[in-house]
Parts: C-alpha cells; sequence; structure tokens
C-alpha cells in the first residue's frame, strides 16, 4: 500500500490525515500507433504521478494522487475506431464536481498532471478559479517539463520515440515487436502560419497518419525511457513538494 496513493490507501489511514495537495492525473483512451496500448497516455500519467508524489512524500509533503480520468479530449479522432472522446464541457463538469468535493473538505490545492496532448486545461482552470476562489488550480503536461532534445533524438507528439521508450521502461508486455512499429511519418498542413504556430485549427488525425502515429518511434530504447522517467519524475516531485509547502497567501514575490 502506497499512502499517498488513494485508490490503494484505506479509511483506517486516512481518518487522522490532513492532506495539502490532491494530484489529479488525466489521460486518454486512443490508438498510439501500431504498436503501443490504447491505455499509454494513463499508463505514463500514473507511472510519473505515483513516482513524483512518492519522492515528495518522503521528503514532508502531503500530497494524495487520484484515480486517473481515463479519458480525454479527442475531437479530432472521431473516425479513429474507439478513440473514446470527452468534450471540454464534459471535463469542466467532472472538475467542477471534484473540485467541490476538495473545497468542502478543505484541500484547496489540486494539481492536475495531464499526460495527454488533446487536454487543454487552461479555460477550465480560469473558470473553476473564479467559481472556487479558495482553490489553488494548476496543471503540468509532463513532457513539456524537460528538454526532450537531451534524451530523444526523434520529434514528434504521439506514439513518437519520447512515448515508446517509456513505455518500454514502463509497461514492456504491452508494446509489440519493432517489426510492427509505424514509421508515424505525419502530414503537415500547406497553409504555413499553421506550422509556424502562431496560427492553430485542429488536425483529423485520419488525413495526417496512416497509423495515427506522429514521430518516428524507431529509435526508441528502454534505456532512454528509464532515463528519461527518473529526470520527470524528479522535476515533478519538486514541483509537488514546492506546491505542498506554498503560502497560498504569499505566491509571488
Amino acid at each position: 500500500m502506497r499512502p499517498y496513493i488513494l485508490a490503494e490507501t484505506n479509511w483506517e489511514a486516512l481518518k487522522d490525515t490532513k492532506f495539502e495537495l490532491a494530484i489529479l492525473p488525466w489521460g486518454a483512451t486512443e490508438a498510439h500507433n501500431y504498436h503501443l496500448p490504447y491505455a499509454t497516455d494513463n499508463l505514463q500519467a500514473d507511472h510519473i504521478a505515483a513516482a513524483a508524489a512518492k519522492r515528495a512524500w518522503e521528503q514532508g509533503a502531503k500530497a494524495i494522487v487520484l484515480p486517473t480520468i481515463p479519458f480525454g479530449v479527442n475531437t479530432g479522432q472521431s473516425d479513429i475506431y474507439l478513440d473514446i472522446n470527452l468534450n471540454p464541457s464534459t471535463q469542466l463538469a467532472m472538475l467542477k464536481d471534484i473540485v467541490t468535493v476538495l473545497n468542502r473538505q478543505g484541500i484547496y490545492k489540486l494539481l492536475l498532471f495531464n499526460g495527454h496532448g488533446g487536454n487543454n486545461f487552461k479555460p477550465l482552470v480560469r473558470e473553476l478559479g473564479l467559481a472556487f476562489p479558495k482553490m489553488f488550480i494548476s496543471f503540468c503536461f509532463f513532457p513539456q517539463a524537460m528538454d526532450k532534445a537531451s534524451y530523444f533524438e526523434e520529434e514528434g507528439d504521439h506514439a513518437d520515440e519520447m512515448e515508446t521508450s517509456l513505455m518500454l521502461h514502463l509497461r514492456p508486455d504491452l508494446v509489440l515487436p519493432r517489426e510492427k512499429w509505424g514509421d508515424g511519418s505525419a502530414k503537415k498542413y500547406k497553409i504555413k502560419a499553421f506550422s509556424e504556430g502562431w496560427v492553430w485549427a485542429e488536425r483529423k488525425w485520419s488525413k495526417i497518419s496512416a497509423d495515427t502515429g506522429v514521430g518516428n518511434p524507431h529509435k526508441a530504447t528502454k534505456e532512454k525511457g528509464a532515463r528519461f522517467f527518473k529526470d520527470v519524475s524528479e522535476k515533478i516531485g519538486t514541483l509537488i513538494y514546492d506546491i505542498c509547502k506554498a503560502d497560498l497567501e504569499d505566491l509571488y514575490e
């Protein structure tokens, strides 16, 4: 039993415990090239959030990891078989109910630990912050915590070298043999401004990728995944500790 994982702990342990921060991992259920499982985002979020919370717990931070939400925003993948979509408005409704519980029970800090690039929590956090002024709600997307180029050779953002390396480290039993891997080649918008990043429109996934991947996974190794996992867990662990110990009345300098 890990006392910082809500799904594993119990009332005997919790009845006299006071937590400083709740962590909500949020993933997605979607195809990840040919070779990675549909739950890739959930598994990565589970493992990294747990490892990070363990580091913070051992340093004296009282953080609790809530069960991972397994469905994310997949509006651009409506024709990919069994990619399960939650609309942003549905996410907001779910978050409102969860925040209501935390707010009522005196846990005023919430970290949304995002494992899926399609989830966009900023407008949701803005709205919830207005509705729950006592709450301090933040979010992070773990791939952005590190310089990926320091760990991986190939660029990508879905079932790429990074995600494949992580899964080779975390759950190699769920990764198909290398001969099954697609190359993750993806088309870009013909309109230059979209590729430059200052204009955005949702990608129609079935139009940009034949194997559902974006980024070549073939240079992935479990060793790269292990190194990245260790470093990102340490960094997120420091974040968790810092949020736990932060004074909400004295956040700025």
